[in-house]
């Protein structure tokens, strides 16, 4: 959506008339002989001037705070015309265009008093549209997390064995049937392959992990007499002179297939406990290894899906469809929230937006006219085009334009306040 761009300017009454001033303003840019574009006259409040050094302190400032606050109220645009899409429409600023408002623009006394020092009027205003901005984040953050969860559940409801809420694929009969284990130490887990991986996963289903347990214990070959009774091996029985994998022989079940995939029941051990001893007089204590764990990660690295934490309850079934209907009520309810929000707020970042425009014409031209503060604004609403003409037109009319010859990136001088706004 473009929007007209806009040029601030001041130039010093010298002691006549502001309507002198206003009159050689419309002459130079906007009249049928120079139609550079529509002027305005913009009315700056009397603020207070303070110090010559708090003025140069707040003019560096100032330009920093005003690319502060366009990047916000670009931001609260942004997000307004994604959450609308095609239904968007022109936000607005106190119920009327953006282009009115600037306009017409007129001075909030009652949220921003023109008596209070500079710099205080500008943090009031920074740390309004500093909260807008925070707010904005966050409201953005859980309408995407909702977003998130929302397109997990479509992609789980819409997906194969790998991610489908198995609940809902299960029939209660099928699952009576199967040999599930769930014990101090045996877990039976449930494991989607792909239909171009079933001949390779049978086969090497009772081997993966063989490097995992130890199943070795004290030699009794050499004291057969201690066979039975409690002896004190300690560091010298290695558990894992003998290893192999976790899974229990036989246990392997097809439990269901689609058309990309297989699902299959395998019953696993839990763990492996390795039993403490005593070095001289200190005993080191025994460790316990997660051996499902270690299990699960052989099998997604061999790109088999772990259906992890999952327990059959047949009264989940169609509670997932339940579930992303009520997530779908959610995210549509908060993005109708979070529109109404940016419309709301898009205002009053704007706003604050022409008020620091405002402050910082009234500082510049304190700095470049110098006091008692005598000078008069206008706003040109630049055609299509034109600005470098318009621009042009000013520095014939008013002065010449200065550039660095050192620095091509250097800031043009005009010898009167120039300020752009591009809204």
């Amino acid at each position: 959506m473009s929007h007209p761009h806009y040029l601030i300017t001041s130039i010093s009454n010298s002691g006549s008339a502001p309507e002198n001033s206003f009159r050689k303003l419309q002459n130079a840019a906007a009249c049928p002989s120079a139609p550079y574009g529509e002027m305005f006259k913009l009315e700056v409040p009397s603020l207070m001037v303070g110090t010559l050094d708090s003025l140069m302190n707040l003019s560096d400032d100032l330009g920093k705070t005003d690319s502060i606050i366009e990047s916000i109220v670009r931001k609260v645009e942004k997000s307004s015309m994604e959450l609308a899409g095609k239904k968007a429409t022109e936000l607005t600023v106190g119920g009327v265009p953006s282009t009115r408002y600037i306009q017409q623009f007129a001075w909030d006394y009652a949220k921003y008093p023109n008596r209070r020092p500079l710099k205080e009027l500008v943090s009031l205003i920074s740390s309004g549209v500093s909260a807008i901005d925070e707010e904005l984040k966050q409201l953005s953050n859980s309408y995407g997390d909702k977003q998130a969860a929302l397109q997990d559940a479509k992609r789980k409801k819409g997906g194969n064995l790998t991610t489908v809420d198995l609940n809902d694929v299960l029939e209660e009969k099928v699952v009576k049937n199967l040999k599930i284990f769930d014990t101090e130490y045996l877990k039976t887990v449930f494991v989607a392959v792909s239909k171009s991986q079933v001949e390779v996963f049978e086969n090497e289903i009772y081997v993966l992990g063989g490097e995992l347990v130890g199943y070795g214990g004290p030699d009794w070959s050499g004291m057969p007499h201690g066979l039975g009774q409690p002896q004190n091996f300690g560091s010298q029985v290695d558990r894992h002179q003998k290893k192999g994998s976790p899974v229990v022989p036989g246990s392997l079940e097809k439990v269901m297939e689609d058309n990309d995939s297989v699902l299959y029941t395998v019953t696993v051990l839990k763990g492996m406990y390795e039993a403490g001893y005593y070095e001289g007089e200190e005993f080191v204590a025994g460790t316990k290894i997660d051996l499902l764990e270690a299990f699960s990660k052989i099998l997604r690295e061999k790109r088999y899906s772990v259906r992890e934490n999952f327990t059959y309850d047949p009264s989940q079934q169609g509670k997932s469809a339940m579930k992303m209907e009520q997530l779908q009520v959610e995210v549509d309810n908060m993005r109708s929230g979070l529109t109404r929000w940016c419309k709301t707020h898009y205002g009053e970042a704007f706003v604050a937006w022409m008020h620091i425009k405002v402050i910082r014409v009234f500082v510049e031209s304190v700095l470049r006219y110098g006091l008692p503060v005598d000078f008069t604004a206008v706003l040109y609403k630049v055609a299509s085009g034109k600005e470098v003409m318009l621009v042009n037109a000013l520095d014939k009319a008013f002065g010449e334009t200065v550039k660095g010859d050192d620095d091509p990136d250097e800031e043009e001088y005009h010898d009167f306040v120039l300020i752009k706004f591009e809204p």
